[in-house]
């Protein structure tokens, strides 16, 4: 009776399809699903439709890349609606940021005397949401470096002569985006980058839960935002943030959510909602 949180399909920076990804989480025994593709939707119709058919429940999904008083954070989205038409206005904005992104990324390549083509980069990506693992691919591919991890560590890390700095929406946007989306925003793998000085406005500014279990949590940082969730009333979720084989092997099965988690979530979704459907009457 597990769930899988935090997953990555091909319409942002993994590799699996909807349909291969929910095959997989088919046969390892999970029974709740969401995606949460960087800054788009795009995969939550397939991904809908590939749950229904193998009996699985879907909770639509995403990740949004934020920033709060200079940290970046990102939020992610839960039980939205998918079709709703400011979230889909806001993601068509966020999408063309990041192609923007690419577009200087190569750029930058390019005049270090790396034929690259940004055509060959959106090709491999397929997707309006494309990121930094697909340039590394089209490196990859044209045979200017041996792998993703070469290709990130010359060309494309922070710094890096390629690297490009991220446009980001401001945390309270994102939370107040989410919410009139009827869906709940929460506080993804905060051990990764230590919000905890910050949690306290991000809660006041409207954050529902934090990410207490992911891959990259020992299980002492696990507790930690167990305790802090506990403290603020915020709900729990957890996922493996499987990118499939962009970083390393695929991650799907790592994290296991417990059902009672899920039914609290569940719970927070369906009172926003009615709030939502309130505001609207």
């Amino acid at each position: 009776m597990f769930a899988d949180l935090h997953l990555h399909t091909r319409f942002s920076d993994g590799t699996y399809t909807p349909e291969e990804l929910v095959a997989e989480a088919h046969r390892q025994g999970f029974v709740t699903l969401s995606i949460t593709d960087h800054d788009t939707v795009e995969g939550c119709p397939a991904m809908a439709r590939a749950c229904a058919e193998h009996g699985l429940q879907f909770i639509p999904g995403v990740e949004l890349t934020a920033e709060y008083e200079g940290l970046e954070v990102h939020i992610l989205g839960y039980g939205f609606d998918p079709g709703h038409p400011e979230l889909l206005e806001q993601m068509d904005r966020f999408q063309a940021v990041r192609q923007q992104r690419i577009h200087e990324m190569v750029a930058r390549l390019n005049e270090m005397n790396i034929p690259l083509p940004v055509e060959r980069v959106f090709a491999l990506a397929n997707c309006r949401s494309p990121g930094r693992p697909h340039v590394a691919r089209a490196l990859v591919e044209a045979g200017v470096c041996r792998d993703l991890d070469e290709a990130f560590e010359r060309f494309l890390k922070k710094h890096r002569p390629a690297w490009v700095p991220k446009w980001k929406v401001s945390v309270p946007e994102a939370i107040r985006l989410l919410h009139r989306a009827g869906g709940v925003a929460v506080l993804a793998h905060p051990g990764l980058y230590y919000a905890d000085p910050v949690l306290p406005d991000l809660v006041r500014a409207g954050l529902d839960g934090i990410e207490c279990f992911h891959t990259k949590h020992t299980p002492t940082v696990t507790e930690r935002y167990l305790a802090l969730a506990g403290r603020y009333g915020l709900v729990v979720t957890g996922g493996s943030d499987c990118h499939g084989y962009n970083k390393g092997q695929p991650l799907l099965g790592s994290i296991r959510l417990a059902p009672e988690f899920v039914e609290r979530l569940q719970h927070r979704i369906a009172a926003r909602r009615a709030e939502c459907s309130m505001k609207g009457s």
